[in-house]
């Protein structure tokens, strides 16, 4: 999405972000079946009619969110992998990366694991082949950590490994309140003592 340069547009783009942090906010804790596109506007203080300068429906506006944290996911995990170092090294920054994701995103993240199948036949394409990139990510760089302490893992295996870990980790959003450094460190010690079980 290219940036705005008037003012105008400016300000459109930034009722436009607005209005997607409210039903990120409003969909994580109700549900997207809940979330009326006039319940988004009344938070962001304006009328309901006034929203559809922005989505023509509520379908666009989970469409935006899943599509962006996908992205955001495949297209990170991409950068962390090309920072480089040795394997187990990559893998743990992916770790603390998804966990970044997680903490600073859990919205999203609640809404993803809950509302996915609501999406748009499009957007569901799209947000799917960007989770299988993602995990390919996971996968490849799993099996260089096995390969590397002399433990061959096949593909399968890898790829079971990475999703039993976001499932422990994504779980976060709906953990008891906890202080959120010692999380992070809890969660990255759980996530790589089941990442690398049996690898040592």
């Amino acid at each position: 999405m290219t940036t705005p340069t008037t003012r105008r547009g400016q300000a459109k783009a930034a009722r436009r972000a607005e209005l997607l942090a409210a039903a990120a906010r409003q969909m994580a804790r109700r549900g997207f079946v809940s979330v009326r596109l006039e319940d988004i506007a009344a938070e962001v203080g304006i009328s309901g009619p006034a929203v559809y300068r922005h989505f023509d429906s509520k379908n666009e506006v989970l469409d935006e969110l899943l599509l962006d944290i996908s992205e955001r996911l495949q297209s990170g995990g991409e950068q962390v992998v090309d920072r480089g170092g040795t394997p187990v090294q990559v893998l743990a920054n992916l770790v603390e990366f998804h966990i970044d994701v997680l903490v600073t995103k859990p919205d999203l993240i609640a809404i993803q694991d809950r509302d996915l199948d609501a999406l748009t036949d499009d957007a569901r394409r799209r947000v799917r082949s960007l989770q299988r990139r993602y995990v390919e990510t996971w996968v490849q760089v799993l099996i260089a950590v096995a390969e590397a302490n002399g433990h061959p893992l096949s593909e399968s295996e890898s790829r079971v490994r990475a999703h039993a870990t976001f499932g422990l980790l994504n779980s976060s959003p709906r953990l008891p309140d906890f202080e959120q450094a010692r999380l992070r460190a809890l969660l990255t010690e759980m996530a790589l003592a089941a990442l690398l079980s049996g690898l040592g």
